[in-house]
């Protein structure tokens, strides 16, 4: 089974980032050959400095690395290092509908909140799609906020082998059962994450052991003192789920747990949790931080796999849809 995921190199990144993505990319490793792309040319859409996009994205190879992505099992690599992303994109836009694009929840979201809207944030989800398409992906590991992209994906793949005949595998989702969208600590009814959210509730991976302790030791919760997760009790629920993540443990299991306890002794443990959590990553990261040389090494090593992973699904869509080769 061949697996894909890709990931921004924007916004430091977060115990929502973690749950969402950096866990499910690691475990997918026992399920087939992964290809993870840091899909830098995704990060250009918005405006953006570009010494900070080169920093950002050294910072979330790094950091993909420490949480677990074995180069010898899996091929991590940047987008920008593949011309074919690129190539199949501008194809795969010759099957893809402007209505579809302007239904898509994170371009009316991000558009609102801009005066000048590039096309480029209009047409990423193509991107997107042919990132994905390029590799015979059979599973996709994707946060819940990805889930319209990927059917976006699968729409076009099914489109096209339709017009120009079968070409590209339709793949499935992978969706976390608990932590797929972690909250904010403090505004529990939006989505944690660096932007948009408050500063005291999103929890950055690299933060110190101290300040992750103080953001879940006053994160919001209710008037009552029942552990218990609930539609009525989002501040609670996300620190069950926040636990699972930590431990491993179900949502019962630690409901049953702290049962008659109150919220005190069950932030003070979420707090601990995470923390042991995040210790060996942090300790990884700063290694590979300290080894430039050695994440350019190994991120050429990726793009020629990933070049030559590609190579024959683009020469497949050009070959049908009627262009002539060298």
């Amino acid at each position: 089974m061949r697996i894909f995921s890709g990931i921004q190199p924007t916004g430091s990144k977060h115990l929502g980032a973690y749950s969402g993505g950096f866990r499910q990319y690691a475990a997918s490793q026992e399920l087939g050959e992964v290809f993870l792309c840091v899909v830098d040319l995704h990060s250009i859409t918005v405006a953006y400095d570009p010494t900070d996009l080169r920093e950002r994205t050294l910072e979330l190879v790094a950091m993909l690395f420490a949480t677990g992505m074995d180069p010898e099992r899996s091929t991590v690599y940047l987008q920008s290092h593949v011309r074919a992303h690129a190539e199949a994109a501008w194809l795969l836009s010759a099957v893809t509908t402007v209505g579809e694009l302007r239904r898509m929840t994170q371009f009316k979201d991000k558009s609102e909140q801009q005066e000048s809207v590039s096309a480029g944030l209009l047409t990423y989800p193509v991107l997107m799609a042919g990132d994905i398409l390029l590799y015979g992906t059979d599973r996709v590991p994707i946060g819940d906020d990805q889930r319209q992209h990927l059917e976006l994906a699968r729409d076009v793949a099914q489109r096209f082998n339709a017009r120009f005949g079968e070409t590209f595998t339709v793949p499935e989702g992978i969706f976390p059962e608990v932590g797929a969208r972690i909250m904010d600590l403090q505004e529990p009814e939006r989505k944690m994450s660096t932007t948009g959210t408050t500063p005291q509730g999103t929890i950055r991976i690299l933060d110190e052991p101290e300040v992750i302790v103080k953001k879940l030791k006053t994160a919001v919760t209710d008037s009552g003192r029942d552990v218990r997760h609930a539609p009525d009790k989002p501040g609670v629920s996300n620190l069950i789920e926040i636990m699972c993540v930590a431990t491993g443990e179900s949502i019962a299991a630690v409901e049953a747990r702290y049962d008659g306890q109150g919220y005190g002794p069950f932030k003070q443990d979420v707090a601990e949790a995470v923390v042991e959590l995040f210790r060996p990553v942090k300790a990884r990261y700063e290694e590979l931080r300290g080894e430039p040389g050695e994440l350019q090494r190994l991120l050429a090593r990726g793009a020629e796999k990933a070049r030559a992973a590609s190579a024959p699904t683009l020469a497949a869509m050009y070959k049908r849809m009627g262009f002539v080769r060298p």
